[in-house]
């Protein structure tokens, strides 16, 4: 493969993934020495150094996209206000697939969600809603979650035996939540809205030792 078709591919391979790719998967896939693969990840770091909002990030024989740090006053100003609007529903949708399909893995919860749920669990289990309850005896043992107590409490169920299907459950918990941001709204009360806020560079203690990919601006 030619020098420029390789940076371009590559170039392609990380803005579609949205995540960090490991270099010697690419290397063996494209069918190309691990040599050729680094060049290609210079040139481009070159590409996307500073003052270009996007750089080229190198961890642990990964690479990856991500936002200049150079700028982050300014893209958190823009984007914290959005994903704050769009977070309450990112996590009642991933509660919801946690009650019903407990207990169950990031990876699992994923497959359902179609996207990266990382952030959502997390905050799940800042605010108690959910908790790790085991181990998934599989290949890296993933850590296994379920709901809480607080959860039952939260959601006005009474158990878990009693949980509607799917999509009656999600909308019971996007009514209730509806229903407390309304009633807390300048009361001085915090509402789950507001609960389901987290700083993005806090990792949670029960990621403490797992492979955790952040991408920037998710």
């Amino acid at each position: 493969m030619d020098i420029d078709k390789l940076d371009n591919v590559l170039e392609a391979l990380l803005f579609v993934s949205g995540q960090g790719l490991r270099l010697n998967d690419i290397a063996d896939v494209l069918e190309l020495q691990k040599s050729e693969l680094d060049k290609a990840v210079k040139r481009l770091k070159v590409k996307y150094s500073a003052p270009c909002g996007v750089n080229l990030v190198s961890y642990n024989g990964k690479v990856q996209f991500g936002s200049n740090p150079d700028y982050a006053a300014e893209v958190m100003r823009i984007l914290n206000p959005i994903r704050e609007k769009a977070l309450s529903n990112a996590c009642l949708e991933t509660a919801a697939i946690i009650a019903y399909r407990q207990p169950v893995t990031r990876l699992e919860i994923e497959s359902v969600r179609g996207v990266d749920s990382d952030y959502a669990v997390s905050v799940l289990v800042k605010n108690n809603l959910v908790e790790v309850v085991g181990r998934k005896d599989a290949v890296g043992k993933p850590l296994l979650f379920g709901t809480t107590d607080e959860f039952l409490k939260r959601f006005r169920i009474e158990s878990i035996a009693q949980l509607p299907d799917y999509d009656k459950l999600l909308e019971s918990l996007r009514l209730i939540s509806e229903a407390e941001r309304g009633e807390n709204r300048g009361e001085g009360s915090v509402s789950l809205y507001n609960e389901f806020v987290i700083k993005e560079e806090e990792k949670p203690e029960f990621l403490e030792g797992e492979e955790i990919v952040v991408v920037s601006g998710q």
